[in-house]
């Protein structure tokens, strides 16, 4: 059973409402809120972590809420790194070589093997405007803040799960992400990619039966 058709049954459960929030085109653009004028970043990767110290690094991250500041350093997930580097606003080195864009996706592949399906949900949200941070230590993919948001000054919205349409979900995985979105105050967003590249949100929230 499809996620699509798994969730069509759910609609009638006396506990849940569920619903699609938007359905939107996977589509190429570049985001208007990175200035053309900017230089591009220099960022190297060392072991599983990419990193700038650079000042455009800086004034992204403060205009825009690219990456995170650890340190001296805007440090990026690797959703970001690759939004950047397909908007020309980043090269990534390993010494002193530019990787080029096959190349390092190949490389991100080996350390997070959803990235082919976490980076178009995080490149449609970013588009859209919201800003998507990782939520590693909640156990899922995304937190997404409401437009305009800062994170570390305002909460989070969502805490996001991404999977392809053609994986199972169980009553089981279901319960569990509620629980992990229950236990962190956060609205459970279930981000579902398809063949099309097309990506369909569902909103679940609590109701009293």
């Amino acid at each position: 059973m499809s996620f699509h058709q798994y969730f069509y049954l759910f609609h009638s459960y006396n506990k849940f409402f569920i619903k699609t929030i938007f359905k939107t085109k996977y589509i190429f653009l570049n985001i208007i809120v990175l200035s053309f004028l900017m230089e591009k970043i220099q960022a190297h990767i060392i072991g599983e972590i990419i990193s700038s110290n650079s000042a455009e690094a800086y004034s992204l991250y403060k205009k825009s809420n690219f990456g995170e500041k650890v340190e001296d350093k805007i440090q990026y997930s690797f959703s970001e790194i690759l939004f950047l580097v397909e908007n020309k606003k980043m090269d990534v080195f390993s010494g002193n070589k530019k990787i080029q864009k096959e190349a390092l996706l190949k490389k991100l592949r080996r350390f997070d093997k959803k990235i082919q399906i976490k980076y178009p949900v995080f490149k449609d949200l970013r588009i859209k405007g919201y800003v998507i941070k990782t939520a590693l230590k909640f156990g899922a993919d995304f937190r997404v803040y409401p437009k305009g948001a800062k994170p570390g000054k305002k909460h989070a919205k969502w805490i996001v799960f991404v999977d392809h349409e053609s994986k199972k979900l169980t009553w089981h995985e279901f319960s569990a992400k509620n629980r992990v979105a229950h236990s962190t105050k956060k609205n459970l967003l279930l981000a579902i990619l398809d063949e099309e590249g097309d990506v369909t949100y569902y909103e679940v929230s609590w109701i009293k039966p």
